[in-house]
């Protein structure tokens, strides 16, 4: 009979836990601009939320945002220590995170400890390292405490109205956490909610990482074009902002997020009806103040699994290089150009110039909508192609359809036509889970690049003797060209590197297959 009970008492667990737990209160651990809206949010659906930050400045102004939102009173309270917090969230006890990357996850979860019991649920929502959340979850799985990695996408406004959420923990907490997070997630067209098991351990983080990265690819490549635009082109911001809202609208580009709040950036006037982003000077820092630490891990991340991703990389390094203005005016100095004194930048000594003889300027904005989308696919490629490869190496059981949708709305990469339509269709048929997933193979991906090679081509050529910065595109241009040949100029490559080296080499012919595997053939091209 113990055992028909217990079995009773197994099926009736499974069950809740397929049904998910009806969260009603729930305690935010950080409350800046991220955590600060996603807790809004959370009071918004019903849901009672607990405030906790060390900064009291901080949470009063969640309260008052809050009060102007006319969330009641009693669904949002602040808490000045772990203890009194803990005692109003019943059980089990559930907390969201909004923290900085790093050891300030750490110090608060041994904070938290003492008052944590089995069954109780972390939510970690920062942009945090996937290694660290498998730390944590490691060190909470011993006292039966669950820790999900959830990488949260869309920025401070999407933090407040409905964000992207990128889950990853193991299944049935998942089951347990996803009710409330589709609750308050982003939805895509449909209406159906852009959260779900994206993968075991630090999946979600690591997804969330190299999203970033795409981000950072597809930002560069637009920016390109704006400044095409309007130098080469001499558009003004007015006519830009109407390009992008065509490439919005329609075409290969559509619902592209970062393309129609370019638009909106164009656009904007401030106070004194001056265009704000005249006023925006070139100067991103976020890499140096330690505020991201996503874009530098995602590039480890592809030198570390043999993926080539320059539409990413490049990308990366325009932003090193905008951040340290102040280095980039001495370096002029040495050139001979300006003072040495950061405020002299407008001067150049390769200034970008307009282009000469365009008779066909729309023919010119097309061949750069095509050059824009041939990056932004490959950024998505390349990122897809690192997540394959640390999904088969740290097994984090990655679902890319539930990926995709996770990015469907929400989140800075939005991009409709490419993971909608091109990329889910991909991922949906390969649910076995073949060697590899690379969309390079596909081709439905190789034909889209294929047309939109001679618009890049165009472009690159164009922009290079006008001496404009173009390091996104121009690197996509060289990667479709070597991924796409087998003669590449490295066989001299090779033939120095087994000069000095001994390294070795293959003679063609006789490796029909072409794996990442040490040459047969030494040649003594001087005899020591």
């Amino acid at each position: 009979m113990d055992k028909i009970t217990d079995l009773g008492d197994k099926a009736k667990t499974a069950v809740d836990m397929a049904k998910g737990l009806d969260i009603q209160r729930i305690a935010m651990i950080g409350c800046g601009s991220m955590g600060g809206g996603m807790a809004q949010l959370f009071a918004e659906k019903g849901i009672f939320v607990g405030l906790q930050d060390p900064n009291e400045s901080i949470m009063d102004r969640v309260l008052e945002s809050a009060a102007k939102s006319d969330i009641p009173k009693d669904r949002i309270k602040k808490y000045n220590d772990y203890e009194s917090l803990c005692k109003d969230l019943g059980s089990p006890k559930v907390f969201v995170w909004s923290l900085p990357h790093g050891g300030v996850g750490d110090k608060v979860l041994d904070g938290l400890m003492p008052f944590l019991e089995k069954g109780d649920i972390i939510i970690d929502c920062g942009n945090e390292h996937w290694e660290n959340t498998e730390r944590r979850q490691g060190k909470c799985v011993t006292k039966g405490i669950r820790y999900v990695g959830c990488g949260v996408s869309g920025g401070y406004q999407a933090a407040r109205r409905g964000p992207s959420m990128c889950p990853g923990a193991d299944d049935e907490t998942l089951s347990l956490v996803l009710p409330t997070l589709r609750k308050v997630a982003a939805k895509d067209p449909d209406g159906k909610a852009c959260v779900g098991r994206v993968g075991t351990g630090g999946a979600g983080h690591y997804c969330k990482m190299i999203h970033n990265g795409i981000e950072h690819g597809m930002m560069s490549a637009i920016s390109e074009a704006y400044a095409f635009m309007r130098i080469g082109l001499g558009m003004s911001l007015d006519e830009i902002a109407d390009t992008y809202d065509k490439w919005n609208s329609d075409g290969e580009l559509k619902g592209t997020f970062l393309v129609w709040i370019s638009r909106d950036i164009c656009r904007k006037t401030n106070s004194k009806g001056q265009r704000v982003l005249d006023e925006v000077e070139d100067k991103v820092v976020q890499d140096f103040t330690g505020e991201e630490g996503t874009g530098i891990w995602s590039n480890i991340e592809a030198v570390d699994k043999h993926v080539p991703a320059p539409t990413l990389t490049t990308a990366h390094y325009l932003r090193l290089a905008s951040g340290n203005r102040y280095q980039r005016a001495f370096i002029q100095k040495a050139f001979g150009v300006g003072d040495g004194a950061p405020n002299d930048m407008h001067t150049q000594l390769f200034p970008p110039q307009k282009l000469q003889d365009v008779s066909d300027r729309a023919a010119v904005l097309e061949d750069l909508r095509k050059a824009v989308y041939a990056a932004c696919l490959s950024a998505y490629v390349q990122g897809m192609i690192i997540i394959d490869r640390a999904d088969r190496e740290y097994h984090f059981n990655v679902d890319y359809t539930e990926l995709l949708q996770v990015w469907r709305a929400g989140c800075i990469i939005q991009a409709d036509y490419i993971s909608n339509t091109l990329l889910q269709p991909i991922y949906h048929s390969k649910k076995t889970k073949p060697a590899e997933i690379n969309p390079m193979y596909e081709s439905s991906v190789a034909a889209d690049l294929k047309k939109s090679f001679v618009s890049l081509r165009k472009i690159v050529a164009k922009s290079i003797e006008g001496d404009h910065i173009i390091p996104a595109l121009s690197a996509t241009l060289e990667y479709l060209k070597y991924q796409t040949s087998t003669d590449l100029p490295t066989s001299m490559y090779e033939a120095q590197l087994d000069y000095f080296g001994s390294h070795m080499y293959d003679k063609k012919g006789d490796d029909p297959e072409g794996r990442p595997e040490t040459g047969k053939h030494h040649f003594e091209w001087k005899p020591a």
